[in-house]
C-alpha cells in the first residue's frame, strides 16, 4: 500500500525562492498532467512560466513539485479544472503552500490567527522578524530571519490574509468559495495532518472555525455535517477528491477522472 500523503514537517528554505505564486501555479496545473514528465528545459522551451530564466524555472519547479506533486489526486483535479474563480485559485494556492511549508503554515494558521484575536488585528515586519527568530531557535542569522519575514508577509498578502504591503498591516479574512472549501475538506480527508477536520491551521488561517465553519459545512454540497453535543458526523457523498471533482465541477469543464492509482 502507498503511504498516505502528509503535510511537510521539516523546515526548508524553498519559501525564500517562491512565495504564493498564484499565476505560476495556474500555469503548472495546466501543463503538468499526472503522468507526463517535467524538466526545466521543457518548461523553458514551452514557455510555461513566460519569460523566466532557466534558473528561475528550476526554482519554480522545485516548489511546484513540493506543493502539488506530493498530492497526486489534487494534481489530477487541478490539471482537469480549467475554469476556476480567482478566489478559489488563491485559496487553493494558499492551502498547498501551507501543506508544503510548515513555517508558513504556522505563521498563517497560528500566529496571524492569534494576532487577529488580540487587541489590534494587525502585524508589522518587525513583529514578523521577531516571530521567525523565535521559531529558528538560533539556527538562522538575523539576515535570514528578515528574508523569511518578508517572504511570509508577501505570501500572506497574496493570499488575502494581510491587507497591505506597508506597516502596520491589517489582518483580513479572504473570501472562500464553496468549491474551495469542499476541495479542502476532501483533500484533508486523505492527508495526514496535525489536528483534525474541524480544527487545523488550514481552516483557521481563513477564519473558518467553530460555529462559522459548522454553518458553512451544513450548507456545503458534496458532504453532510451533523453535530449532537460532542458527537460529530461527516457524511461524504463521494469516495475521494477525484470523484467529487468529476461530479460537482462538470459545469466548469472538469472531465471524468479515474480513481487514484
Amino acid at each position: 500500500m502507498k503511504a498516505q500523503p502528509a503535510e511537510e514537517t521539516e523546515l526548508r528554505h524553498r519559501l525564500l525562492k517562491c512565495t504564493l505564486e498564484v499565476e505560476a501555479s495556474r500555469a503548472y496545473w495546466a501543463q503538468r498532467g499526472p503522468t507526463n514528465d517535467v524538466t526545466a528545459r521543457r518548461a523553458f522551451d514551452e514557455y510555461w512560466f513566460g519569460a523566466r530564466s532557466m534558473n528561475r524555472i528550476s526554482e519554480l519547479l522545485t516548489s511546484m513539485r513540493a506543493r502539488y506533486d506530493a498530492f497526486p489526486s489534487s494534481l489530477a483535479v487541478l490539471h482537469a479544472w480549467p475554469v476556476m474563480s480567482p478566489d478559489t485559485r488563491r485559496s487553493i494556492c494558499h492551502w498547498h503552500l501551507q501543506l508544503a511549508e510548515p513555517l508558513y503554515r504556522s505563521f498563517s494558521g497560528d500566529y496571524l490567527r492569534a494576532r487577529r484575536d488580540g487587541a489590534r488585528a494587525e502585524v508589522t515586519h518587525d513583529l514578523a522578524v521577531r516571530w521567525v527568530l523565535e521559531q529558528a531557535s538560533g539556527r538562522w542569522a538575523m539576515s535570514t530571519a528578515i528574508q523569511f519575514a518578508s517572504k511570509l508577509l508577501s505570501a500572506a498578502y497574496s493570499a488575502g490574509l494581510v491587507g497591505s504591503k506597508a506597516d502596520p498591516r491589517a489582518l483580513l479574512f479572504p473570501r472562500v468559495s464553496d468549491d474551495a472549501l469542499a476541495y479542502l475538506m476532501y483533500l484533508l480527508r486523505a492527508v495526514h495532518i496535525e489536528g483534525d477536520l474541524l480544527a487545523n491551521p488550514y481552516l483557521a488561517s481563513v477564519g473558518l472555525e467553530g460555529s462559522v465553519l459548522e454553518d458553512r459545512l451544513r450548507r456545503l454540497s458534496g458532504l453532510t455535517f451533523r453535530r449532537q453535543g460532542n458527537l460529530v458526523d461527516f457524511g461524504w457523498q463521494y469516495p475521494d477528491l477525484r470523484a467529487w471533482a468529476t461530479s460537482t465541477l462538470h459545469s466548469q469543464g472538469v472531465a471524468p477522472l479515474g480513481a487514484a492509482a
